[in-house]
């Protein structure tokens, strides 16, 4: 029945080892701990701290991505529509320029065709007159063979002057 009822001087000294025990541990080991538990838990909270500005850093960087994503498209798309007006524009310039010059071209081809057609006819007359000459020398000829008929052709000439 001893070691159910300690005695007192056994009880005594479990305590003396007891408050021994806990005055070493808490001036050696206990201080440690405590420091090594406190510095876990700060870079454990700096750690969490960190992933929380990490992640509303992305956040911030996904909305700026999609705004610039955004900002992308418009000016693609104004690039193109300003291609598009320009396009459109040089086309018509184009369009504007050719009909100015086929006009011109036509201009230039009537006026061409009018001075040929000039020339054409000068030159025509020239060889109707021509012709007609030769026929009328050639007709003068035939009928002016003999001395009589030339002095009755004289006489009519002379008698039409006169009358004119």
């Amino acid at each position: 029945m001893e070691l159910i009822t300690p005695d007192f001087g056994l009880f005594f000294w479990q305590i003396i080892v007891f408050l021994i025990l806990v005055f070493l541990l808490t001036k050696f080991a206990w201080k440690p701990i405590m420091m090594a538990v406190d510095e876990r838990e700060k870079t454990i909270n700096d750690s969490l701290q960190a992933a929380d500005r990490a992640k509303e850093e992305m956040m911030n960087l996904k909305e700026d991505n999609k705004k610039m994503l955004n900002e992308a498209r418009e000016e693609r798309d104004q690039i193109l529509r300003d291609a598009q007006t320009m396009k459109k524009r040089l086309m018509d310039e184009a369009t504007e320029e050719a009909a100015k010059k086929s006009s011109e071209m036509i201009l230039k081809a009537q006026a061409t065709i009018q001075s040929e057609k000039k020339l054409a006819i000068k030159e025509l007359k020239s060889q109707v007159g021509l012709l007609s000459v030769k026929i009328a020398e050639k007709v003068l000829q035939s009928e002016l063979k003999d001395e009589q008929s030339q002095k009755a052709l004289v006489d009519k000439m002379l008698k039409e002057v006169e009358l004119n």
